[in-house]
């Protein structure tokens, strides 16, 4: 916590990027410091890509991917926007990473654990 808030950290596809915006909204609205995604590579942002090599994509993806686990670090929790149930491979590592650490994990749809 920071002043009495909680800080939580938004993990999903960033294909959900309306679902992303609206989460945010709501999670600042009840009183936490959100922490979201830098940039949305599967819907909206895709010219980051363009004309990369794909050693340096590869590289990059690796870079953000690390620095979500270190968003992680700085929360309280996760909040997972696994819409549709959909939960990819990122994000299930950034849940287990989240797990392993104490991180309070919660879901915009409920999910069997």
């Amino acid at each position: 916590m920071i002043g009495g808030y909680k800080v939580i950290t938004l993990c999903g596809s960033t294909r959900f990027k309306d679902a992303f915006m609206e989460a945010q909204k709501q999670l600042t609205l009840e009183g936490n410091i959100v922490i979201s995604v830098g940039l949305f590579g599967h819907s909206g942002d895709s010219e980051v890509w363009e004309g990369m090599s794909e050693d340096t994509v590869t590289k990059t993806k690796c870079m953000l991917d690390d620095m979500h686990k270190r968003k992680i670090d700085l929360s309280d929790g996760i909040y997972v926007i696994n819409v549709g149930g959909y939960i990819g491979s990122s994000t299930r590592s950034e849940i287990a990473y989240a797990k392993a650490t104490g991180k309070e994990v919660r879901y915009l749809e409920q999910q069997e654990e």
